[in-house]
Parts: C-alpha cells; sequence; structure tokens
C-alpha cells in the first residue's frame, strides 16, 4: 500500500530534522574552540592525558575528538564543619569552624591531575580530613577556660595548621573563624559560678576602695578643720582677751559707789589723800 502524500511530508520533516541533529553533533564534535568562564582556569587533556599548562579565561583553540578542555572553579569558596576534641584540661568540646578558600590558579593543572577534575571535590578531598585533624592538635594545647579567654590565639594557631595542609595541595585559605566552642553542661555551670563569684569580688572590693576614700576624705576633713581651729586661736585670741579686759575694767567702774578706801593692808604705809566730796 503506498504512503498517502501526508505522510510523505511528515516523513520528509523527520529527515530533515534528523539530518540537522546529526550535522550539529557532528558540529560540535569537530569545533575546535574551547571557552573558559570567569572565575576559572582550564586544563586541556589530549586523549586523557593533562598538560602542565594552564589556560586563563577566554576562548581557546584545540584538536576536535582528540583533545578536551577541563575547567576548574578558583573563585573564593565556603566551607564549614563540626567536630569533637578534648582540651588540655580533659573537657569535652565540640567545635565548629568556618572558612573561605580558593584554589590557586598556578595549581589547577595539579589539582587536577592528582586529587580531582573539579574544585568542589578537591576541597571535599582535601579540607574535610584537615579540618577536624588542626582544630584537635590545637586544642589539646589549651585548657577549657583558655579556649574562651584566649580564642583569638586557638584561632590563629588552627588556620596556621589548615593553611599549611590546604598550600601542599594548591588551596589558599583565604579566612578563618571559630563559629562557636560548646562545652558539657557541668562545665558550663562551672564557669557560670566562677564568673558570679569574680563578679561579687568585684563589687566587694569596689565597696571597699569607696569606704577607703569615704574614711579618707573625712580624715582629711577633720584635719582640715583642725588646722582651722589652731589658726583662728592664734590670730583672734589676743583680741578676744583684750576685749575681755576691757569688759572688766568696765565692770568694775560701774560698780564703785564714788569713796576711796581709808584703809590699806600690807606692810608699807600708803599716804591718803582726802579730796573734798563734791557738791
Amino acid at each position: 500500500m503506498n504512503p498517502t502524500p501526508l505522510s510523505a511530508v511528515a516523513l520528509s520533516r523527520l529527515r530533515r530534522v534528523l539530518l540537522l541533529l546529526a550535522c550539529g553533533f557532528v558540529l560540535w564534535l569537530l569545533w575546535p574552540f574551547a571557552i573558559v568562564p570567569p572565575g576559572h582556569r582550564g586544563v586541556l587533556t589530549t586523549l586523557g592525558k593533562p598538560s602542565e599548562q594552564v589556560y586563563g579565561e577566554g576562548i581557546h583553540l584545540r584538536i576536535p575528538l582528540v583533545q578536551a578542555l577541563h575547567t576548574m572553579d578558583v573563585r573564593v569558596a565556603r566551607s564549614e564543619g563540626e567536630g569533637e576534641a578534648a582540651s588540655k584540661d580533659l573537657q569535652a568540646v565540640r567545635v565548629k569552624v568556618i572558612l573561605n578558600y580558593h584554589l590557586d590558579p598556578a595549581a589547577a593543572a595539579r589539582a587536577f591531575r592528582d586529587i580531582a577534575p573539579s574544585t568542589p571535590e578537591v576541597a571535599q578531598r582535601i579540607i574535610e580530613p584537615a579540618r577536624p585533624e588542626a582544630f584537635k592538635a590545637v586544642t589539646a594545647r589549651f585548657t577549657a577556660e583558655e579556649l574562651v579567654t584566649r580564642r583569638n590565639e586557638v584561632s590563629e594557631q588552627i588556620a596556621q595548621q589548615l593553611r599549611e595542609k590546604l598550600a601542599r595541595h594548591g588551596l589558599v585559605l583565604d579566612e578563618f573563624s571559630i563559629a562557636n566552642f560548646a562545652f558539657s553542661p557541668s562545665f558550663m555551670q562551672a564557669i557560670e559560678a566562677k564568673v558570679v563569684a569574680e563578679q561579687k569580688k568585684l563589687e566587694a572590693d569596689r565597696d571597699l576602695l569607696r569606704i577607703q576614700v569615704e574614711a579618707e576624705q573625712r580624715i582629711v576633713a577633720a584635719r582640715a578643720e583642725a588646722e582651722a581651729l589652731r589658726l583662728q586661736r592664734q590670730e583672734v585670741t589676743p583680741l578676744l582677751l583684750d576685749l575681755r579686759r576691757v569688759e572688766n575694767e568696765r565692770l568694775a567702774v560701774a560698780r564703785w559707789n564714788g569713796q576711796v578706801p581709808t584703809t590699806s593692808v600690807g606692810s608699807g604705809a600708803l599716804p591718803w589723800i582726802n579730796l573734798p566730796a563734791a557738791r
């Protein structure tokens, strides 16, 4: 049975579509250009063998069917993780750390060849085991209290160990921080009790200092008052004595009745002069 004209048209269209797909596939296979996007580096492989050269961003030539250009991300990435460790005084501590890293562009070919064909896989294989090893080694150097009071120093030492381990595999540590230290509930209660005791001691010391200052102020005030009284006595007492003497003389005159004594008591005879009475 012969096909209908409609079926012949559909078959012709299908052939055209298949031909276009085949041409596109062949063109893709034979496409001699490869593009490295921004923030990446390219590693060229020839029949599966990577070259030592690292290709920068942009378009590059390759041999179709023989060479392939693989890209490695060199942008800053973030990694975080938690782990348990023991302090110097054998206190269990759980640490959460966050770090930013990137693949060294110059080491892209080496990382591709020796570790993994993508940056996330490289980071997973290198950072995941290095991170807990670093903070276990460092936390064992400090007591649990020092992990809190000397947190910056602990963070710097962990970062230094991670930086050295990552650098051996072409990774660069950009930033590192300790997000949290978590201790056992009993240890946290002990720390809280110690803090409360220290606060009370500081309050007692402040009260004692205040009492001492107030006592010294009272002593200084008393000394100043005594000095003022002493100066007042030195300056005013002679004047008061003169005033008292004058007052005594006035009182004696006021009590005199106008009669001159006619006798005297004593060994020496004193002459008396009789004055005429006032009329």
